[in-house]
This record gives C-alpha cells, sequence and structure tokens, in this order.
C-alpha cells in the first residue's frame, strides 16, 4: 500500500490548485516501503495543458537524478484532472503510462473538494485498477 505523508498530499492539492485551469504534474520519491518522501513539482509543457500533462523534458531529468542522489526510487507519477468530478485514469493517461511500477496518483478539482486516487497502469495491457493509499502523520 502506498503511504503518503499528509505534508506531502497538501503540497500536491496545492500544486493542483495552483495550476489551474491547467493540468498539474509531478513525481513521487520515496523508499521501499512505497513511503513518500519527496515531491517533485514538474512544468506541464504539454500543448493543450488543460487537457493533457507532458512533464517539461528538464525538470523530468533533474528530479530523477535528485530522487538517485538521494536514494529514493519513484513511486508514484500525479496529475490533475481540473474538471473532473471523479478521478480515473483518460485513454490518453493509460496510453502514457510508461512505469509500469509507479503508482499513478490523480486529482480532480471539478467538485465542491478535491477527490484524490491512486491507480496502478498497464499500457502494455491498456489496463488500470484503482488502489488504496494510506495518509501518515
Amino acid at each position: 500500500m502506498l503511504s503518503i505523508c499528509k505534508v506531502h498530499f497538501d503540497e500536491i492539492l496545492a500544486h493542483a490548485r495552483d495550476a489551474e485551469p491547467a493540468e498539474c504534474c509531478g513525481l513521487i520519491g520515496g523508499t521501499s516501503q512505497s513511503k513518500t518522501t519527496t515531491i517533485y513539482k514538474l512544468r506541464n509543457v504539454a500543448r493543450n495543458n488543460e487537457v493533457a500533462y507532458e512533464a517539461a523534458p528538464e525538470d523530468l531529468f533533474a528530479a530523477q537524478r535528485k530522487m538517485r542522489e538521494r536514494g529514493e526510487q519513484l513511486i508514484a507519477i500525479y496529475h490533475s484532472h481540473p474538471r473532473s468530478l471523479a478521478p480515473e485514469p483518460s485513454e490518453t493517461d493509460v496510453r502514457l503510462a510508461y512505469y509500469p511500477s509507479a503508482s499513478y496518483l490523480i486529482i480532480s478539482l471539478g467538485g465542491p473538494e478535491p477527490i484524490m486516487r491512486a491507480f496502478h497502469i498497464s499500457e502494455s495491457e491498456q489496463t488500470w485498477q484503482q488502489v488504496e493509499y494510506e495518509l501518515t502523520g
């Protein structure tokens, strides 16, 4: 099970709100026990960033380098769906899920309160499954 520190959860939600009306995106580094240790906010450089996300390559490489330096693993990738009421992976999310060992967190902001859900996505099998996560500390 993915363990997300409450401070990191709040940081991700703030990133999603700050990016509106665009989608936000980022990486989460952590331990082998799937506990979050660092949030890496990435710039969304997608051509139509209100309905898609594409991490800026230089941000992505810098975040991955910092994770290696800190001994972290990529445990999750997050992005937002600003107008969605319930977070579910889109067709594009499934098609572009290149990290099968990572969880994918999607934040929807279309309702009265933001909702975040976690998924395991298989790009090769074109499937996704919701997974549980817990908030800690």
